[in-house]
């Protein structure tokens, strides 16, 4: 389980980024942050990868602190893939297991190829490959250690929208097979309710947690039902409401995917 615990963030120049941000993600699920610019998402992410420390608060997965440094239980993949451009897909998806016997550590990256329908691409440098196909490559290096916790931060939004749902598919196959807790950072509304069991709503100057919504939708999802509809507009109600929010006061907590009065 990953529990955030009033967590706040103030760097040196006086800027509060975040403001006693509570949440809790349950093993094993996947859950989205929304929320407008400067409302100190990516931030979140960071501290929670242990690439930044907070002011206060604490981050914690299972009984284990996260602080100031990267833990072997958590893994993130980027806006961009990032990957050695020396080196082939496979030993990109391969480099954090420099430790494992040479045999495990192959029979573990022809999986993860495989996994995310890369298996022929194996000896392809970065270069040779798309941008849809570096970021299936960079989800795969990310999972193949078997973190707990994967951060997403917004990974999917410099591709097109067919590439973008390619890779939903291959993102949700990898979680079945793993069960990993996912908390993915987005500003796409469509994309967080077609992942996400749990949504956080995210307001800013400073970043806190303005709105819960649960969606309650089955998988997979229909994008043209009536029921993924509706949860859509609870996510643009809400965000509507987060980007007008004075203050943490205004926060609910919303069930989405039943039904609702708009």
């Amino acid at each position: 389980m990953l529990t955030i615990d009033r967590l706040s963030k103030i760097y040196a120049n006086g800027t509060e980024a975040l403001k006693q941000v509570s949440l809790a993600v349950p093993s094993g699920a996947i859950a989205a942050i929304i929320g407008g610019s400067g409302c100190g998402k990516t931030t979140l992410l960071r501290i929670i990868a242990g690439l930044d420390l907070p002011t206060a608060g604490t981050v914690r997965v299972d009984d284990d602190a996260i602080s100031g440094e990267p833990h072997p239980a958590v893994g993130i993949v980027f806006q961009e893939p990032r990957l050695l451009p020396w080196l082939t897909a496979a030993e990109n998806i391969g480099f954090g297991l420099y430790d494992t016997p040479r045999n495990e550590r192959e029979g573990r990256v022809e999986t993860a190829l495989t996994r995310v329908g890369l298996q022929d691409y194996a000896k392809r440098l970065p270069r040779d490959m798309s941008g849809g196909q570096q970021q299936r490559v960079a989800i795969a290096r990310a999972l193949i250690t078997n973190p707990k916790v994967l951060l997403l931060d917004e990974p999917f939004s410099a591709l097109d929208a067919l590439t973008r749902g390619s890779l939903h598919d291959h993102l949700l196959a990898l979680w079945e097979a793993q069960r990993p807790t996912v908390l993915m950072v987005t500003h796409d509304v469509e994309e967080a309710a077609a992942l996400a069991a749990k949504v956080f709503v995210m307001a800013p100057h400073p970043g806190r947690i303005y709105d819960t919504i649960d969606v309650v939708l089955g998988r997979p999802r229909d994008r043209k039902s009536d029921a993924f509809n509706a949860v859509r507009r609870a996510l643009l109600s809400s965000l509507d409401g987060s980007l007008a929010a004075p203050d943490a006061s205004a926060r609910k907590d919303v069930t989405a995917g039943a039904g609702f009065w708009w």
